[in-house]
């Protein structure tokens, strides 16, 4: 059942799952429905998905971040639309930084910014609807851009890495959290075994959605390896970039700075 890696991330433009279709608005418009469908479970799936462990490896890529604790700190969540991330980063900084939550689907928004006022947190945070594509804010005004998987969704993930590059400031951090390539082995079976045949059983008793999570496991393995990934983010014009493998590699972490 698994599928050889892509070589790299210009092959996810037209890549379903194991599909392939139209580039560009194709693709986009059936993952946004993917999301519309799952968003008020999408946080209870991943628990279930990933044993618990997405939100270890959330609480791992802040840590890396390490954001400091001064108000004029600005950070940009991109696909992070339930906020979890952005929860964590503002917490991280005894609620003094400011964030800005952009994802592309305005079901995913509407249940973070929710959640933010329930956490008191609506004065750190803003809520926006956004292409990764087209960022629609200004060169040079973030000190972190994050992303926890979301970056496999975009179908052209060289311009949203642009993006990033973009409205970073000179001396700022991105970092995107994604699933990668298991690189234990044995490991690589019984993780094939899970996604393959128990996440989709799940996704159907729990959210009566069995087709959206045999995309997205299915997406997983179509998205460039560690090191494909690392290559890409250096075409994108970051430098010191790196990787840290999480879980054997079920995810990865990546580094890159603008300098």
């Amino acid at each position: 059942m698994s599928q050889s890696r892509v070589t790299g991330a210009e092959a996810m433009e037209t890549a379903y799952g194991f599909s392939t279709v139209g580039g560009g608005s194709e693709k986009q418009e059936r993952v946004n429905a993917v999301f519309h469908r799952v968003a008020e479970r999408y946080d209870l799936m991943n628990d279930l998905m990933s044993g618990g462990l997405h939100r270890a490896w959330k609480a791992a890529m802040v840590a890396w971040l390490s954001p400091p604790h001064r108000p004029e700190y600005r950070f940009l969540d991109v696909a992070g639309g339930t906020g979890d991330v952005a929860f964590r980063i503002v917490e991280a900084t005894r609620r003094r930084a400011k964030g800005t939550v952009l994802d592309i689907n305005a079901s995913m928004l509407a249940v973070g910014a929710e959640r933010a006022i329930k956490r008191r947190l609506g004065d750190n945070l803003d809520f926006v609807e956004g292409n990764a594509e087209d960022l629609p804010l200004p060169d040079n005004h973030f000190d972190a851009y994050t992303i926890a998987f979301g970056i496999r969704n975009v179908p052209r993930i060289g311009v949203a890495l642009a993006e990033a590059y973009r409205v970073l400031k000179p001396g700022g951090r991105f970092l995107c959290l994604e699933f990668s390539e298991v690189d234990m082995p044995l490991l690589d079976k019984v993780y094939d075994a899970w996604s393959f045949r128990a996440i989709p059983r799940i996704g159907e008793m729990v959210a009566r959605d069995r087709e959206s999570y045999e995309y997205l496991v299915e997406s997983i393995r179509r998205f460039p390896s560690q090191a494909n990934f690392a290559a890409t983010i250096r075409e994108a014009g970051f430098e010191r970039v790196d990787y840290r493998n999480l879980s054997g590699g079920i995810a990865a972490i990546h580094s890159g700075w603008k300098l």
